[in-house]
């Protein structure tokens, strides 16, 4: 049985359905160092999106090699709860907020 790492996917939060897509990946920048994945959040029929800005994996900052990403539902959805508590309003306007949380997405 093959286990299928997704880049985008749908999860449920009270009663919502929020998109989400892998923006990018765990990458090396000359100024900021080790920069973690991007998560792109919006709220099914909504205009304004939020970005979870995950920490880089310990394993890069070690200089082990790049291992395979681990997202999931779970993760998401911790996230999705985390933007709506620090103030995301998915139904206003504007350009998308920008959340940074941990590695377990709060």
């Amino acid at each position: 049985m093959t286990k299928i790492h997704r880049l985008s996917g749908i999860v449920d939060v009270d009663g919502f359905q929020y998109e989400w897509e892998l923006r990018s990946e765990p990458q090396w920048s000359e100024r900021e160092g080790w920069k973690g994945m991007t998560v792109a959040l919006l709220r099914k029929q909504t205009q304004r999106g939020a970005l979870l800005e995950f920490p880089a994996p310990k394993r890069l900052m070690k200089g082990m090699q790049r291992g395979r990403l681990q997202i999931g539902d779970a993760i998401v959805i911790r996230g999705v709860q985390a933007a709506l508590q620090a103030g995301w309003d998915p139904s206003s306007r504007g350009k998308p907020m920008v959340f940074e949380v941990d590695a377990d997405g709060n």
